[in-house]
């Protein structure tokens, strides 16, 4: 039998006039005795904040998803005013279904898109390049010396004559593969971004901006005429758009959690208490936000569901033990105050460790991940009033009606004897007998070699960074994806740029020995599988050098003669102004990668380093690095880098926050073990999915320790206060199991079967964060149930710890 709740010296006080309110400590006696001030105090703020709520944006700023601080990343800001086209960039691909683009109707729409995203606020209209933009030049060399002009000729007029000259220009411009398809068969037009908008100093609303684009652009695709967008903008805004699914989906776990809750407990007024007041920790997050100036972003919009599922879990935990108390007899105020007093050091405690599972993302150098990180942890510091203080306060004033407490009884005794629940009967005797050597010697084994299995894969095969091409943000199949995959496929120059920003003292870039090493490092690029196509100075040098020797091929050369190459770069410059900054300071090589894979991204990185390494001196310098693949490549170095350091100093923290409230090393290590071995289970469940670690995985991780301690510490609470009172191990387990044992199971299923909807997502990583936290949420709860027992038997046997009054 259990040692019963009585025994824990709260006795059962049946009328309110019996109970002395000036017991318990200073915080539960300025809570309870003042009871209408807090309940008139939280709904005052949440009105409150939940108007401010409504007038919270969801948008990211690009330079928000970057490693600012990284040393690539201050190369990019350092030179990004002579970096032009290589920041945030939109590519608006039309394709022809029938024929080739050397049709009038073809041109006409080609028109109307370029005009139209021409004339479009936070365009930086001088950069953009399309078929029909002036900048797009033509040059050749003829007995009478250069001519030139714009490839879409000054008088096209639909006519045959002006599609022919069309026609040779595209020829003559070298623009095959970079903005017309390599099979004829679509142009592409290149969309610069500004960071803000001119006219109002506001950052673009990616949200709006990619609804303008499927409605003033995409609407201009017909049966013969696909557009293909894409770029950081449209991704974003892809995202943002999938939002209402993504509430769908948040709604759907909502409810699932709820009817689980409702089920345990078969009470209205509870059960309706415990999702308001999760609700009210959403609502008071998200007025916050805005009262602070945030906006949500896309990877940050999880947060809300998980602020609701994480609230749900505690107040479950708090009104459990007031059923309890009011089955037995005890009046609802009473309980109430009882429940405070028991479980508020452990609840404070799990919520302390949430928050620093999410604020040690702080160290990761990167905007987005640490706003994530404020989001979350400012989220969870809000449950401490809404959850361990409110909820009390409200269940003191409802209370749970008679025939709810008194079910809660009967289960509690059907579990014990197997009358009537022979399934839960027997799997409590199952973790029960975890506390025996028989069972606890060989599954502490076991599950030490599994963890240990568990870390080997992690350690050697976990990748970082993304593994598919594509985005890895939407499903392979999304129409974003596709469009990506069809100008992958149609271009040299695909939607991956890496840049190498080539650095040199003024007019050092048009130097003859610069051009050399530029001509040495594109060749070494090009050697690279992974390298589909190179564009730089010195490559459009040596096209200008052999049009101007009447295009023969021996002349694709570099010009050792000062005066003939100033000529070539000159023209290079005014047919590419991208390709030098107007000093000559500042020269990018442009690789256009296959995929943005993490090998690709490392295979080029070192590539680039050990070719800098021989060859950058005081005059000259190969720096990283610019164009959304050079930005990733940092931003992956960023996240190997934060990963075990993240990981390290969660650890170190829980573990300190677990030594004061258990005041035991051997009970920490209890609690820890199966938060390891569970760590290192989920990276090797990544490794099995091929899933890399990541700005969008990277903190799925750290969530789990966080919600996976509150298990071990409301469970190891109770069971060390029965030991200090001398109850042996399966006594004191027997209560902790009965007491806050039971709910574990349940929010752990609950939270599992609410995040496993996730799944079926449009979002890909909000689908991989469903399946990596339903994993957690289930391993952490069993590894509780079943390890904290078993490792008590080795570590916390009555003569290994102090006995001592709770």
């Amino acid at each position: 039998m259990s040692v019963s709740v009585e025994e824990i010296k709260l006795p059962i006080i049946r009328d309110v006039k019996d109970f002395d309110r000036r017991s318990g400590a200073w915080l539960e006696r300025v809570i309870f005795n003042n009871r209408i001030i807090v309940v008139l105090l939280c709904l005052m703020i949440t009105l409150f904040l939940g108007y401010r709520a409504t007038k919270l944006h969801v948008n990211v700023n690009f330079e928000e998803m970057i490693p600012s601080k990284h040393p690539y990343v201050l190369n990019y800001f350092a030179n990004k005013a002579s970096l032009n086209g290589l920041g945030n960039v939109l590519r608006v691909v039309v394709e022809t279904k029938d024929g080739d683009i050397f049709n009038s109707d073809y041109l006409e729409v080609v028109r109307q898109v370029n005009d139209k995203l021409f004339l479009r606020d936070g365009v930086d209209r001088g950069y953009m390049k399309s078929v029909w933009t002036p900048a797009t030049t033509w040059t050749e060399i003829t007995e009478e010396g250069f001519r030139g002009g714009p490839v879409m000729p000054f008088d096209y007029n639909a006519s045959p004559e002006s599609i022919a000259a069309f026609k040779t220009n595209i020829g003559k411009a070298g623009i095959v593969g970079s903005l017309v398809g390599t099979d004829f068969k679509s142009t592409a037009i290149v969309v610069p971004l500004l960071d803000k908008i001119a006219e109002t100093g506001k950052p673009i609303d990616f949200g709006e901006f990619s609804r303008w684009l499927e409605k003033d652009v995409r609407s201009l695709e017909t049966d013969r005429y696909k557009i293909h967008i894409v770029g950081f903008s449209k991704l974003v805004g892809d995202l943002i758009a999938s939002l209402y699914s993504v509430m769908g989906f948040f709604a759907v776990s909502a409810v699932i959690a709820s009817v689980i809750i409702f089920y345990y407990t078969r009470d209205y007024r509870s059960t309706a208490l415990l999702v308001a007041t999760a609700t009210f920790g959403v609502v008071w997050l998200l007025g916050l936000l805005e009262l602070l100036g945030y906006d949500l972003n896309p990877f940050s919009i999880l947060v809300p569901f998980l602020i609701f599922a994480i609230g749900l879990s505690h107040g479950a935990q708090k009104m459990n033990g007031i059923i309890q108390d009011i089955g037995r007899g005890t009046h609802k105020y009473v309980a109430a105050r009882y429940t405070f007093r028991r479980l508020f050091m452990a609840g404070l405690t799990a919520l302390l460790a949430n928050v620093v599972g999410f604020a040690v993302l702080m160290v990761i150098d990167i905007p987005a991940i640490r706003d994530l990180a404020l989001t979350t942890s400012l989220g969870v510091s809000v449950l401490i009033f809404t959850k361990l203080c409110f909820i009390p306060v409200a269940l003191s004033y409802i209370g749970v009606s008679e025939r709810a407490a008194k079910r809660s009884l009967q289960d509690d005794r059907a579990l014990v004897t197997g009358e009537g629940h022979v399934v839960g009967h027997f799997l409590r005797q199952v973790v029960l007998a975890c506390t025996t050597p028989k069972v606890a010697r060989p599954l502490v084994l076991g599950m030490l070699l599994l963890g240990a299995f568990a870390a080997y894969v992690s350690l050697t095969r976990l990748s970082i960074g993304d593994l598919d091409p594509g985005a890895p943000e939407l499903r392979p199949e999304s129409r974003y994806n596709r469009d990506l995959a069809y100008i992958a496929n149609n271009y040299g120059a695909s939607g991956d740029p890496f840049a190498i920003i080539t650095k040199t003292p003024p007019d050092g870039v048009r130097n003859y020995e610069t051009l050399v090493e530029q001509d040495r490092l594109a060749q070494a690029l090009l050697e690279m599988p992974e390298v589909l196509a190179v564009s730089s100075l010195a490559n459009t040098v040596r096209f200008v050098a052999a049009a101007t020797y009447e295009g023969d091929p021996r002349w694709s050369t570099l010009l050792r003669d000062e005066q003939a190459n100033s000529l070539a770069v000159r023209s290079a410059i005014n047919q590419y102004p991208e390709l030098m900054d107007q000093d000559g300071r500042v020269s990018p090589v442009i690789a256009f990668l296959r995929d943005h894979k993490a090998e690709t991204l490392t295979k080029v990185v070192e590539k680039v380093e050990a070719f800098g390494s021989v060859t950058n001196n005081q005059d000259m310098q190969f720096l990283l690095a610019a164009g959304s693949a050079g930005i990733e490549a940092a931003t992956n170095i960023v996240v190997k880098q934060a990963n075990y350091r993240i990981l390290g100093l969660l650890y170190a923290t829980v573990i300190m926050l677990c030594l004061l409230t258990f005041r035991s090393w051997r009970a920490t290590l209890v609690a820890m073990i199966p938060l390891v071995i569970t760590s290192f289970l989920c990276e090797a469940l990544m490794v099995a999915l091929g899933i890399g670690v990541k700005v969008a995985t990277l903190p799925v991780i750290a969530l789990g320790v966080g919600v996976g301690v509150d298990y071990a510490l409301y469970l190891l609470s109770i069971q060390l206060a029965a030991q200090r009172r001398g109850a042996t191990l399966m006594e004191a387990y027997t209560e902790a199991l009965d007491f806050t044992g039971k709910v574990v199971a349940l929010i752990g299923f609950t939270m599992a079967a609410a995040v496993v909807t996730w799944a079926w997502s449009p979002i890909k990583f909000q689908a991989d964060m469903g399946i990596l936290l339903t994993f957690m949420f289930v391993w952490n709860m069993l590894g509780a149930l079943v390890l904290i027992p078993a490792l008590s038997y080795f570590l916390l046997k009555p003569e290994r710890i102090a006995l001592r009054s709770a």
